[in-house]
């Protein structure tokens, strides 16, 4: 689950901008967190161009850069939103095969890539777990050892967002065969499982395929949850560039939904208001 704060946009193409919250604080991109907020702004009259059908547009500046979101509409004066596609901002592949020592495995080969956020992709077969067999504690233990041990064996870097290794995304071996459907699971922040794909992860995993000359510009390609079996789907649209890397946008589809909305207040003699972190 996710947290989405809207703050007034002050790109010239956004129609909100958001900041994004996890438990352990805040990110630079989530996609699952654009679908939702993208159907919430479109349902609840936030945006103020017109409505369109089948699609609307809704751009929402991320603190990654531009997401343009299609968000299906249909209904008359009864507005009803359904899926989202959305273009990613442009993603790329930081190291291939990167060979680290994990804590409790043996050395493992890492893939890094972009997606608005930076991750570190494992086989979970090099891990010795299973999708169907293993428990989501012993994935994510074993993805958080990742995480870890990645963080000291890469630098990265990024011209216009902070650069940090946001998670380890578990992945299936069949990014080999674009028409299959496949599988992983994402854990990141503080060791949260994501209930999504991931819309981010996704994203840097395409361009990854990309890179390796395992799908082709506007091939799709879907992406199951290992544990919640929900589904994105996936296609590289167009390449890019960030500063001396290739890059390529990357379009993602799929649902999300947003479960309630909350009203902070600040007294102004309230000493604490500003936020604080007990562990």
């Amino acid at each position: 689950m996710y947290g989405v704060l809207l703050v007034t946009p002050d790109h010239p193409e956004a129609d909100i901008a958001t900041i994004f919250l996890n438990n352990e604080g805040y990110s630079t991109m989530c996609g699952h967190a654009c679908i939702s907020v993208a159907r919430y702004a479109v349902d609840k009259g936030l945006i103020h161009r017109p409505i369109t059908f089948p699609e609307t547009q809704v751009n929402i500046q991320a603190p990654c850069g531009l997401v343009k979101t299609f968000v299906s509409v249909e209904g008359g004066d009864n507005l009803k939103s359904g899926r989202v596609r959305f273009e990613s901002v442009p993603s790329f592949v930081v190291a291939t095969d990167l060979e680290v020592q994990v804590e409790g495995h043996d050395v493992v080969k890492v893939d890094v890539a972009y997606g608005g956020a930076f991750y570190a992709f494992v086989s979970i077969t090099d891990l010795g777990l299973d999708f169907q067999k293993s428990s989501i504690g012993e994935i994510n233990k074993a993805a958080t050892a990742v995480t870890n041990a990645t963080k000291k064996a890469v630098t990265l870097t990024h011209p216009d967002t902070p650069a940090f290794l946001y998670g380890t995304i578990v992945v299936d071996t069949r990014d080999r065969t674009p028409c299959d459907v496949s599988t992983n699971i994402c854990i990141f922040a503080d060791s949260e499982t994501d209930r999504s794909p991931c819309g981010s992860g996704t994203t840097a995993r395409i361009a990854l395929m990309y890179h390796r000359g395992h799908i082709i510009l506007g091939q799709h390609h879907t992406f199951q949850n290992g544990v919640t079996g929900s589904q994105f789907l996936g296609r590289p649209v167009k390449e890019s560039q960030v500063e001396n890397k290739m890059a390529v946008v990357v379009e993602i589809k799929g649902e999300g939904y947003y479960t309630g909305r909350s009203e902070l207040t600040l007294e102004e003699n309230d000493s604490l208001g500003r936020g604080f972190l007990i562990r």
